[in-house]
This record gives structure tokens, sequence and C-alpha cells, in this order.
């Protein structure tokens, strides 16, 4: 399941802007303030408004005069396409909230759709309006085959819940589930190293929360039922911390499990307590990277945190492997020595203009096409002001 582009529409300081073309590993570089937490923030949003309503997810972020872009009128839109797999068509998912006549919160229009065949006029899975409309039965097999059995009417119980939050659980809208699965399935990170640190009780935990806050229970399930990950997990640790011999998770005499690190000049290991920030973020990342069951889209912001410049080309390149793998990942930085691992197609700007924000592909910048071809990095760029000059032009351009 990959996003293929996205197009948001007045989310706080995104007042129009469009990502096109995305890959499979995509990077969004930016100096500090420009939105890149508030981008995937949008993830964020989608899932919350999935998992609760789109009342409860604006009030989360402070109600949707705080979401809503400042000094814009109309409503707030959101439109995202994906591809369930590579044998099927671009699905387009059209999501509008506004205000209604009580100024509550309403989904105004939610809209799935796809091209049938390559030249056929779009045709609508989804169509709902303030918590009313018409779905599809049936199953999307193809572009030149598409199995279409009817449309029904349905009702959702209040106007501000997504129609692809009830209809995404039944097996008669395979198309509305594959997007239900993409939005359930998105993982934000939000990683809280004291958090990773701490002794967790005992319990059973596949994959690793959003904070960490379960890493050492995480980590004893691979060593418990798959090994061969674990194994390679910390043999990446072996190659790139200096001095860690082992890593394993210990449940205490108490019901606690918490994990241990082993540095071969001493005989007993220390507890994560006493090893630092980089050693517990690079394992989190392993953890989160080995995980059997990746996810659709994994959202990580500046890794680069608490790790040594050294271990950035690595992780840039496990980053990748996870993608190679089937698992889109969307990466934000504004570390020089990161993007030194950055191809170029992949990198995205994110530059501010006249108070909004502005995306600009890095590989549709002349010259920087031009001085990547004759040998220089991204970093370099980076370092020296040229990729951020040029990407602000381009911004300005797009205003």
């Amino acid at each position: 399941m990959q996003i293929e582009s996205l197009h948001i529409q007045n989310f706080r300081v995104f007042r129009d802007v469009r990502v096109e073309n995305i890959p499979q590993m995509a990077v969004f570089m930016g100096q500090n303030g420009v939105g890149k937490t508030t981008f995937f923030d949008v993830f964020g949003f989608l899932h919350d408004c999935l998992d609760k309503n789109a009342s409860a997810a604006l009030d989360m972020r402070g109600g949707f005069r705080e979401v809503f872009s400042r000094e814009q009128t109309g409503d707030m839109r959101f439109e995202v396409k994906f591809r369930p797999s590579p044998n099927e068509p671009v699905i387009t998912y059209e999501l509008t909230i506004g205000l209604n006549e009580k100024s509550r919160p309403v989904v105004k229009k939610e809209v799935m759709r796809f091209r049938r065949g390559q030249h056929g006029a779009p045709w609508k899975i989804l169509d709902f309006s303030y918590g009313e409309g018409v779905a599809a039965r049936g199953i999307l097999q193809s572009y030149e085959d598409v199995k279409i059995a009817d449309r029904t009417r349905q009702k959702v119980a209040a106007p501000d819940i997504l129609a692809v939050k009830g209809l995404g659980q039944f097996e008669d809208f395979p198309a509305v589930a594959s997007l239900r699965q993409l939005i359930e399935d998105w993982y934000v990170s939000d990683f809280h190293i004291e958090s990773a640190r701490s002794r967790q009780e005992a319990d059973y935990s596949e994959s690793l929360s959003t904070t960490g806050d379960n890493l050492a229970q995480v980590a004893k399930y691979l060593y418990d039922n798959h090994r061969e990950r674990f194994d390679s997990i910390l043999l990446a640790m072996k190659e790139r911390v200096p001095g860690v011999t082992n890593v394993e998770a210990k449940v205490t005499e108490d019901g606690y499990v918490v994990l241990r690190f082993q540095d071969g000049r001493f005989k007993n290991p220390f507890s994560s307590k006493f090893v630092s920030d980089g050693t517990i973020k690079m394992f989190t990342y392993l953890v989160l990277l080995r995980d059997p069951a990746p996810h659709a889209l994994l959202c990580v912001e500046e890794p680069e945190n608490q790790l040594y410049p050294e271990l950035l080309p690595q992780l840039a390149e496990e980053f990748r492997h996870y993608s190679d793998m089937g698992g889109q990942v969307f990466i934000s930085t504004h570390s020089p020595d990161f993007l030194d691992s950055v191809r170029l197609e992949e990198l995205y700007c994110l530059v501010k203009t006249d108070g909004y924000t502005n995306i600009v592909r890095a590989n549709e910048l002349s010259l920087i096409q031009s001085l990547c071809r004759e040998g220089d990095s991204l970093g370099e760029l980076w370092r020296q002001g040229l990729l951020l000059d040029a990407a602000m032009k381009a911004g300005e351009a797009l205003k």
C-alpha cells in the first residue's frame, strides 16, 4: 500500500499544498518552524478522525479555530491518492471538514473514487455528506477488470463521523476497508527517551508504541518469537555502537522487564538507564524497523537527534531497506549529515513564505539537479545554503 500524492488545504500553516509523485521513502527537509511537525500531524489528525471523530480530533488540537489556517475562509480539505497494491488502481480519498450553522465541526464531504480503465471517467466508491450518502459494494481487481455489484444508501450515527470508520469494517466494502486499514496502520513516532529506558511490566507486546514506552516488552517478544530478527538487531548494534556486545530483555523477580546492555570491557551488563541517549535511540529504531509486520506508513521526525553524525548514513539505509520491503517511510530532518545519504528524488523541501508553507520537490530544482550531477551531496548543498535558496525561490513562485 503506497500513498502517491497528498493535497492539504487550510490545515494550520498549509493553506494550499500539494505533494506529488511520492516515493516509498520520502524525506522532508526544512528549517525550524516551517511545519515539519505539522505535516506529520496531518496523518495523526486523519487517524484521530477515524479512531474517534472529526470533533474529537480537532478538540485534541485546540479546536477548529486553532487548526484552521489563519485569516482564511472556506473549509479544511484533504485529498489522498493511494494504491492498495501494485495491481490495483489508484484510489482518491477526499475529506472536507467545516462548521455547520451551529459552529460545530461536520464532515461536509467524504468521497472515494478511482478511474475505471486507463481513460475512463472517475467512479465513486463512496460519496457522503453530513453523515449520509452512498457506498459501492464489490471488489477492485484491476484497471480493466473491475467488479462492482451495486451502490447502497448508508448513514452514520453523527455528521462528524467518517463513513470509512463504519463501512470499513465490513467485507462488502473492500475498497473502503483498504483505506481504513491504511489510516489505522499509520505510525507517527513520538519517541521519549526516558519512557523507552524505564522498566515495564512483563506484559505481551508485539509492536513498538509511538512513544517507545514498551521497548523492553517488544524486545523480549522478538527474542522469544522472532529470534532471527532480534539477532539482526544485535548484530547492527555491535557494528554501530562501540563497545556494545549484547542486549537482553530480562524479567525481574517482581514482574518487570528491563533492558540490559553488555559492554565487552566489563563483566556485568548495564541497565538501560545508564546507557547513552544515542544508544537507546538506535536500539529503538532497529526494533521498529525489524517489526515482522511493517506499518503501511512510518513517519519519523528528526532521527538525527541524540545520534552521532557518523551513524546517520547507516540509519538512512535502514529506513530505505524498510521501504524496499514494502513499508512506506516519511522522514523529517534538518541535518546535513542525514541528507548526505538521501537521494535527490527522495527529498522534499518545506519553505515558508508570507506565513504559509509550501513543499517543493528537490529534483524539480534545476540548479540542484545540475550540482548533484556534478557530484555535490545534498548535505553539502544544505550547508552552503544553496538548497534552501533554490527551494525558497520555487516556493515564492507557488504563491
